[in-house]
């Protein structure tokens, strides 16, 4: 790995964080708010459509077992149904509801609010259409394969 692309990396992890902290800072605090990982939850289920609650887990990063109540939370709330797997009985089958795509949209508008508000106040229309561009790209290096063959979901 070149200079430059260690430079650029380390600086990009930095501004990714920093900007993570910040929309989490700014995400509004209602009652029913989704947490950071139910919204993850429902956008992989969105993107993805049904998955086994193992294969959800994977996505995330997570042990199935961590997975299990965040996921009753959300079936609670009407957000996600379960059902058994039809290949293995043993599995359960998680599936996002109307309720839920609902909820998700609430949620990404309600952070999206501040970011367009910060994004109109201090960069200029030129420097917005850089962001955009830029934008695209780290898609397409976070889209890139991993070793897991498994990754998140876009937040659409």
């Amino acid at each position: 790995m070149d200079d430059d692309s260690r430079e650029t990396a380390q600086a990009l992890r930095w501004a990714v964080s920093r900007m993570a902290q910040r929309l989490r800072q700014q995400q509004p605090g209602r009652e029913d708010a989704l947490t950071r990982l139910g919204a993850s939850v429902l956008a992989n289920l969105r993107h993805s459509g049904p998955l086994t609650l193992t294969t959800l887990a994977a996505i995330e990063g997570l042990q199935p077992q961590s997975l299990t109540r965040p996921v009753n939370a959300l079936a609670v709330a009407g957000y996600v149904t379960r059902s058994r797997d039809e290949d293995d009985r043993r599995q359960q089958t998680i599936a996002i509801t109307d309720h839920g795509r609902a909820a998700l949209s609430e949620h990404i508008q309600d952070g999206n609010a501040w970011l367009a508000q910060a994004l109109k106040d201090k960069l200029s229309p030129a420097e917005r259409a850089i962001l955009r561009v830029a934008a695209d790209l780290l898609t397409t290096v976070a889209d890139s394969p991993d070793p897991t063959g498994l990754g998140a979901a876009a937040p659409q």
